[in-house]
């Protein structure tokens, strides 16, 4: 990686981390001036963990993809690790789908 995508990578992170505790803030707001059981802070909260992790485990796909692809040209017996490295980042999007759930 070079410092450029370093500093884009560092940016987004500082922006989501941001927008993060903001929506906490607006749902601890809103819990405490109404009684409802639900708030759309937690939904919000919810969908932002299965974003990031949809991001995170696409570019992680992206270059074990590539890199899988280079490997079964050099030897093509070798296309069962090369599939569960490549399906493995996917479990990341699984994990980031349980506060839906919860």
């Amino acid at each position: 990686m070079n410092k450029n995508t370093l500093k884009k990578s560092l940016r987004m992170m500082i922006v989501l981390g941001a927008l993060v505790l903001i929506a906490q803030g607006v749902s601890a707001q809103a819990d405490a001036d109404t009684e409802t059981t639900e708030s759309w802070g937690k939904d919000m909260g919810a969908g932002i963990a299965l974003g990031l992790a949809g991001l995170g485990a696409g570019f992680s796909q992206g270059s074990i993809g590539s890199a899988a692809v280079g490997m079964l040209a050099e030897d093509s017996s070798k296309f069962g690790p090369a599939l569960i490295f490549t399906a493995l980042p996917e479990s990341i999007v699984i994990l980031g789908a349980l506060p839906l759930f919860l």
